[in-house]
């Protein structure tokens, strides 16, 4: 077994493990998929925003932000107010199903997909826990190139979870063919953001 082997798969197994879990980020990709509404694009951006954190974790950002209380608990309060926000909203939506069902024949607003998905992203604490601090700090176990195949293994599995969550919703379309379907999934979705944002201001 080639000696980088051992890190790569173990940063690909971590870095999958964390972004697996059903969050604020997956949801929206999730509705995205399904509504085939700039999958590209906003897929792109979760996993080239998951790069970034992560190649700056590895490199030791990790460490400057698990010593800043502070930037910690303003991202934590602002990221609560957002996900609140959202969850208002995907209630909103499943008050009326129909419609949502009829958005599924167009497009939606890129600006304002690209906006939700870049909050999803850097407004919630847990990305740069996950990525920036807990990834960063288990790199400390490897050295020069290990290190670098650990990071990049983390990064792939960025790259593999959400466009493979982007496009492979589309295979549960048949299933959302049905109005009652899009309120169950309003309603999942609002619940999701309600629960992470009151996780994340009971951390505090």
């Amino acid at each position: 077994m080639h000696p980088l082997a051992t890190p790569l798969l173990s940063g690909f197994l971590l870095g999958l493990s964390l972004i697996i879990a059903i969050g604020a980020q997956n949801a929206f990709i999730l509705r995205q998929g399904l509504l085939r509404q700039h999958v590209f694009v906003l897929c792109l951006i979760c996993a080239m925003s998951d790069a970034l954190l992560i190649v700056a974790g590895v490199a030791g950002l990790g460490t400057l932000i698990s010593q800043s209380p502070t930037l910690i608990t303003v991202v934590t309060v602002g990221g609560a107010a957002f996900l609140f926000t959202y969850a208002v909203i995907a209630f909103r939506r499943a008050l009326r199903p129909q419609a949502m069902h009829a958005a599924s024949k167009g497009k939606g607003d890129l600006r304002s997909a690209i906006a939700a998905c870049l909050a999803f992203t850097f407004l919630n604490p847990h990305v740069y826990l996950d990525t920036v601090v807990l990834l960063g700090s288990l790199s400390a176990q490897f050295e020069g190139h290990a290190r670098i195949a650990y990071g990049a293994g983390a990064v792939v599995a960025s790259f593999v979870w959400f466009f493979g969550l982007g496009y492979g919703a589309r295979l549960l379309q048949p299933v959302f063919a049905r109005p009652a379907a899009w309120r169950m999934l309003d309603v999942a979705i609002g619940l999701v953001m309600a629960a992470i944002g009151v996780s994340l201001l009971s951390s505090l």
